[in-house]
């Protein structure tokens, strides 16, 4: 496992969720990336966000650690769930909430 791999998986499996995104939670920096935010924090939970933008290993390194094309990227509990889209079609179903509380994730 290379250095950045050890990296991703280190931040992956010691929060129980994680964004992976363009920017920070309070100031994205592409409209995919600000919907992931909008609707984890619509969803109520405590999150770690990673700024892919600021370290190009991170960048490049999540695509190849999730076989994943995209930013922004959610994991829960240690999980790949996808990227906006999914967590938009999660969300509007009910999936997403109910997993983050059948998962046990904190409240924000």
């Amino acid at each position: 496992m290379s250095d950045t791999e050890t990296r991703i998986s280190e931040v992956v499996t010691k929060n129980d969720v994680v964004l992976f995104m363009k920017g920070t939670p309070l100031f994205p920096q592409c409209g995919f990336s600000s919907r992931a935010v909008a609707i984890l924090d619509h969803c109520g939970v405590a999150y770690e966000s990673v700024d892919v933008l600021q370290d190009m290993e991170i960048r490049q390194g999540i695509k190849t650690f999730s076989d994943w094309p995209t930013i922004p990227q959610l994991y829960v509990k240690g999980e790949f769930l996808g990227g906006s889209d999914i967590m938009m079609e999660m969300f509007e179903a009910g999936e997403l909430k109910q997993l983050m509380d059948d998962k046990g994730v904190a409240k924000a």
